[in-house]
């Protein structure tokens, strides 16, 4: 039997002040995760406004999805499933500029 849904994902960007704020809510249908990004704009350099939407909203996706891995582990605890260890620190770049 084929399953097939659809998960739908808005994505919110404000920009104020040289600060790129973001916001991404999956819609599961029978729940809402929401996850948060932000960006800023160092002084020295100059303001790309494309650069800090492109780095506010990875960053909410990637909030996003940690939560949505956090729910499938506890889910599949509560089944009686083993998880899979998780990793620490970011994946790339440099720590301190990871918010």
């Amino acid at each position: 039997m084929t399953r097939h849904l659809e998960w739908k994902v808005g994505l919110d960007l404000v920009e104020d002040g040289g600060r790129t704020k973001a916001e991404a809510r999956l819609k599961t249908g029978t729940s809402t995760l929401t996850g948060h990004g932000s960006a800023r704009c160092n002084p020295a350099d100059a303001d790309v406004p494309a650069i800090g939407d492109e780095l506010a909203a990875g960053r909410a996706m990637k909030d996003l999805a940690g939560q949505l891995m956090r729910e499938a582990d506890r889910e599949m605890e509560a089944m009686g499933a083993g998880t899979v260890p998780q990793r620490t620190g970011p994946g790339y770049g440099w720590p301190e500029a990871v918010q």
